[in-house]
């Protein structure tokens, strides 16, 4: 049987104390997870040199560690999906779990790898290999986190709960990016390469499985438990149900993922390397400027998600939409012309990535609650292992043409998309109210 509303949801109470520990455990258990997860990004550079032969040049060694980065995305959905099939049948919470586990392990792997020059081409297979398994652990981490929090909290603050959460998974990115900068800021390029990388994965390692142990002290959601005791869990194959029923919905949250993945892997995590590369800013001056960016990104969300509440999902999602596009050309722009107004114009595109924290309210509100995981998890990690694995190579490639502005255009062009269906949001909206 599907449950078609969140009845167990009680809308006008103010979110208590059992609230706020749920949210602050979910959101930072996931942002120790998510810094495992992109300082990969960060350290691109240094992996290119170390895992592949050398004399390969910085942007050739960019994109061939761009290129791993991408495959984590690939693996997401068979993550996802098999640990949504089973957190829709047996329940939220122990898969929210295994997933900070399957995150833990293979960061810390990574952390005491040998590189090309010890085992040759086996160091890259096995690069690639962890880089696997932690996408199939983000597959399962993001839509569950999102479902999670969601039904803990009154419906009418779905929009703030999901936007904490997602504030907290981009606190990992910020995480990341002040390790990478205090990292640069401290060490040589020869002590990075000799042995400064491996303390930011050992670092991960250790994070993750503090993740582990925060999340024991949560709860199972009171939707899920209170399916289970009514006996309303759907008895056939969750995914199965999604296709068939709520292909719309797949279609429509397949759309705003590919604005999420533009936003946060374009903006947040690709730029401080393309400066480097693509507009010779100094790396120490580039982190800095990521560090803000990543901040301002925490911040947006947060906004992001009160405004979901205030205006609902469609308008918040024009709005950031709009700004994403508007911002990310500025950035680019003074780039271009010397970086003049680069920590202003930087964080300012990274408070408009916040559309981060408008998407999940789409995704959440997409699906009912027996197929919720599955839907979710269907739609996002099959998005974003197209989007997320093209983009870092797609936009790699083009930081080398249009005179620069090659990932703006991108990112404009992605906006454009996100604008058209928060336009659509309005129109089903306004379809169902007559």
């Amino acid at each position: 049987m599907i449950v078609n509303a969140d009845s167990a949801h009680i809308d006008n109470r103010p979110l208590d104390r059992r609230d706020a520990k749920t949210l602050v455990l979910s959101a930072l258990g996931g942002a120790l997870e998510f810094y495992d997860f992109v300082i990969f990004a960060y350290f691109a550079k240094t992996l290119g040199h170390l895992f592949f032969p050398p004399g390969t040049s910085d942007w050739v060694a960019q994109l061939q560690a761009f290129s791993i980065f991408a495959v984590g995305y690939l693996a997401r959905p068979l993550g996802g999906l098999v640990m949504a099939h089973f957190g829709d049948r047996i329940g939220r919470k122990r898969m929210f779990t295994l997933s900070v586990f399957l995150m833990a392990v293979p960061t810390l792997i990574i952390g005491v790898l040998p590189t090309y020059a010890t085992i040759g081409v086996l160091a890259p297979v096995l690069l690639t290999l962890l880089r696997v398994v932690q996408g199939i652990a983000i597959g399962g981490e993001v839509p569950g986190a999102w479902v999670f929090v969601a039904e803990h909290v009154p419906r009418h603050r779905v929009g703030l709960a999901c936007a904490s959460l997602s504030a907290g998974l981009t606190f990992g990115i910020l995480i990341g990016s002040l390790v990478a900068a205090g990292m640069n800021a401290r060490m040589s390029p020869a002590e990075m390469l000799d042995h400064g990388w491996r303390i930011a994965f050992l670092l991960g390692g250790v994070f993750g499985f503090l993740a582990v142990y925060l999340r024991r002290w949560l709860s199972e959601t009171p939707v899920f438990a209170r399916m289970r005791e009514r006996k309303e869990l759907t008895t056939e194959l969750p995914a199965w149900v999604v296709l068939r029923d709520h292909l719309p919905s797949v279609l429509l949250s397949m759309v705003v993922t590919w604005v999420l993945t533009a936003a946060i892997v374009v903006v947040i995590l690709m730029t401080p390397t393309l400066m480097q590369t693509a507009f010779h800013v100094e790396s120490a001056r580039a982190f800095t400027a990521g560090s803000l960016a990543a901040l301002a990104l925490c911040i947006g969300c947060v906004l992001g998600g009160l405004l979901v509440d205030w205006q609902g999902k469609a308008r918040a999602m024009l709005v950031a939409s709009v700004g994403l596009a508007i911002s990310t050309y500025a950035l680019y722009a003074d780039l271009k012309a010397g970086g003049a107004n680069l920590f202003v114009l930087y964080s300012l595109a990274g408070l408009f990535a916040g559309v981060a924290g408008i998407v999940p309210s789409v995704l959440v509100a997409a699906f009912p609650p027996a197929i919720r995981f599955s839907g979710i998890s269907l739609s996002y990690n099959v998005a974003y292992a197209i989007c997320g694995a093209a983009t870092p190579v797609l936009v790699g490639y083009l930081a080398k043409s249009a005179g620069g502005l090659g990932p703006a255009h991108y990112v404009g062009l992605v906006a454009l998309v996100g604008a058209c269906s928060a336009f659509y949001m309005m129109r089903q909206r306004s379809a169902s109210a007559r």
